[in-house]
């Protein structure tokens, strides 16, 4: 280490009659090296933002490319090889619990989006109250433009509660062409069936243990659990509802993604404004709706 080359040419000259030069070239350091004078570090309004970022638990697990991109939406002229030292020298990373990762055969590639409302994602995430009791929570995402369309909370979510929040969504920004899930009983219930044959929505069954054909709302999952659901210790569930609609609100608003081009999905979405209202769909979309429906619950 340089440092203790220094000390050792400095101990070299003090114990013998050696010069400074003689002693640099036997310790293997240069003269410029040895008599270098480490500057003090100033104020550095970067740094003290960078820090601030890392402290907010809304991005607490932001990594070094997300923070360089809040940065700069922020006003600052930084580029991601700065945040990076300043990243490391503030010790701002957490450690990630390494996970044995496996493989389950050829992966089912993602249909190719060009719109909203084309395909939604669903499904379904778990976690435990202070007292033990165990909540569910039904997330809803449109898998082109990433927003989160719906966090509905409680102990039991069956699929009439589903239909209800798939309604409520529908009333505000029309029907989708086809929603991707899993093969979870509140899924595949004779409500669902009827409800996607009543509205002429085709219903995408993932095969089962292969949740990486649902990939979008693992994803989502994955940043909810991370950023909201393991940073708190809940009591009950309006507790609960509070934190996830305000992490929502805040992924929709204000959370920048690389493949949206460093936009935030509201960003995105404002882009793809139909002008016309969203049409009704087909009878071939109900039909081929019902008969999916009956496949897969036969």
């Amino acid at each position: 280490m340089p440092a203790a080359k220094r000390e050792a040419v400095t101990k070299l000259k003090q114990t013998t009659s050696i010069s400074e030069r003689r002693a640099c070239r036997l310790i293997g350091i240069s003269r410029s090296s040895y008599k270098y004078q480490r500057v003090a570090r100033t104020e550095d309004p970067v740094r003290h933002r960078l820090k601030e970022l890392s402290s907010n638990w809304k991005y607490r697990r932001y990594g070094t490319p997300r923070l360089t991109t809040l940065l700069k939406s922020e006003g600052y002229t930084v580029n991601h090889k700065r945040i990076e030292r300043l990243y490391r020298e503030e010790g701002l990373a957490y450690k990630r619990r390494k996970t044995k990762k496996q493989r389950w055969g050829t992966s089912q590639p993602l249909c190719e989006l060009t719109a909203p409302n084309q395909e939604w994602a669903m499904d379904f995430i778990s976690d435990s109250l202070s007292t033990g009791q165990k909540c569910r929570i039904l997330n809803i995402l449109d898998q082109y433009t990433r927003e989160s369309l719906a966090m509905e909370i409680d102990t039991s979510l069956p699929g009439e509660r589903v239909t209800r929040v798939l309604n409520r969504i529908c009333e505000e920004r029309g029907l989708p062409d086809r929603i991707r899930m899993d093969n979870g009983p509140e899924f595949t219930s004779k409500v669902m069936k009827n409800w996607f044959r009543e509205k002429g929505v085709i219903p995408i069954f993932i095969e089962p243990g292969k949740p990486n054909q649902n990939g979008y709302v693992e994803s989502f999952h994955g940043k909810f659990r991370d950023e909201c659901l393991n940073l708190f210790w809940f009591r009950n569930l309006q507790e609960i509802r509070e934190a996830a609609e305000e992490w929502r609100t805040h992924y929709n608003n204000y959370r920048h993604h690389s493949s949206l081009g460093n936009r935030t999905p509201r960003e995105f979405a404002a882009l793809h404004v139909e002008a016309s209202p969203p049409t009704a769909p087909s009878l071939r979309h109900e039909e081929t709706a019902l008969e999916l429906s009956t496949v897969v619950l036969s």
